[in-house]
């Protein structure tokens, strides 16, 4: 029986372990154009009485997250950035980059130290729980969203040249995105080490998963004709076959010419149960 993420000691209670607190200026970069590039984000932070963004476990430093908060003023300026670490001394030194009430800093895990956030980015949280503790990890942080919020939940590498997250709402995952620089790979399923913890351990054959990256690798395979052009046209035109073959791609030409392609979680959920 897989045990429960356990509660960190303090009288916060706050819930999880600590991560290995890496971190790097524009690590998650690709995910935070994805954000503001997202109409459906700028809709839901618009139409929020409270617009208040929660970063979870942004590591050693702060500089994840005053980038993001940065970023999302350019696309809603009432936004209020709330960064949350479970490790004290990770707390204290972000305390000098902290601009209440527009960016601060707490200690809280997966409880979000009481907030109610509109959006929530966890990203390089769950890697160190096993399938089952990330999911339950995920009804915890989806029952404390603000209603209408939105958690987006992922992993990149230690320079956010590869990236994945989903996109959830309390009615489960609604997408996911691959997200990568062009150049920086041989293949799509290059990807396949930095899926979500939902996904990572699913990429074997009869998984939906392990047979989008397959055709996706296909679709590279009969792109190379764009080579000449550069890896970015390359990604492009495998985008572009992948939908043509009928899988349920959500974005377009614009989002592609990105490193990114966004897909309904439908296409990848989990074979046994489909959540």
């Amino acid at each position: 029986m897989a045990r429960a993420p356990r509660l960190a000691a303090g009288r916060a209670r706050a819930l999880g372990a600590p991560t290995r607190g890496t971190t790097n200026p524009n690590r998650l970069r690709r995910v935070d154009r994805w954000l503001t590039g997202s109409p459906e984000v700028r809709t839901r932070l618009a139409a929020a009485p409270d617009p208040l963004v929660v970063d979870l476990g942004y590591g050693a430093t702060p500089v994840t997250t005053v980038e993001l908060a940065a970023r999302l003023r350019a696309v809603q300026p009432g936004v209020r950035v709330l960064g949350l670490e479970i490790d004290p001394e990770r707390v204290a030194a972000a305390a000098p980059a902290a601009d209440p009430p527009r960016l601060d800093f707490r200690r809280g895990g997966f409880e979000l130290a009481g907030a109610r956030p509109v959006l929530l980015r966890a990203f390089n949280v769950l890697r160190q729980y096993t399938e089952a503790e990330s999911t339950a990890a995920w009804d915890t942080m989806l029952a404390r969203l603000a209603p209408g919020g939105l958690l987006v939940e992922g992993t990149c590498d230690e320079i956010g040249r590869r990236c994945c997250w989903v996109a959830l709402t309390v009615d489960g995952p609604l997408t996911l995105t691959l997200s990568c620089l062009p150049s920086g790979i041989e293949k799509p399923s290059d990807l396949a080490e930095r899926l979500p913890k939902a996904l990572i351990h699913r990429n074997v054959p009869g998984e939906r998963v392990h047979d989008l990256l397959a055709a996706l690798d296909a679709c590279w395979a009969t792109a190379a004709a764009f080579a000449p052009f550069g890896p970015r046209a390359r990604w492009v035109e495998s985008a572009r076959l992948l939908a043509a073959e009928g899988w349920p791609v959500l974005d377009d030409r614009r989002r592609w010419r990105l490193g990114e392609i966004t897909l309904d979680w439908a296409a990848v959920a989990p074979a046994e149960n489909g959540v």
